[in-house]
């Protein structure tokens, strides 16, 4: 028999861990919209850590309004993130 204290502290790491992804993702189209400026280190650094989270989907889509194209590039990312994570969380909180 599996301890269930154990799957609600690995469920609860998953769900940290995506939502400090979609955090970070959703932090850099803030600054992004608000036109935050890119050459202070911090945004500098969400900016690296978004690119390096959102990677994989960058130029999925491919608009001319930059600001649209940096919140559906950056933002499919960060639901994926929340809905995987959560969701495995929730199914191991099940179990």
């Amino acid at each position: 028999m599996r301890n269930e204290g154990t799957g609600r502290k690995v469920a609860l790491a998953i769900c940290t861990v995506a939502d400090i992804a979609a955090g970070f993702l959703g932090l850099w189209i803030l600054l992004f919209l608000l036109e935050a400026n890119q050459g202070n280190g911090f945004v500098e650094f969400v900016h690296d850590m978004a690119d390096w989270l959102g990677g994989w989907a960058q130029d999925i889509f491919t608009m001319d309004t930059e600001g649209l194209r940096v919140i559906l590039n950056y933002g499919l990312p960060a639901v994926i993130y929340l809905g995987l994570g959560h969701g495995i969380a929730a199914r191991l909180n099940r179990a």
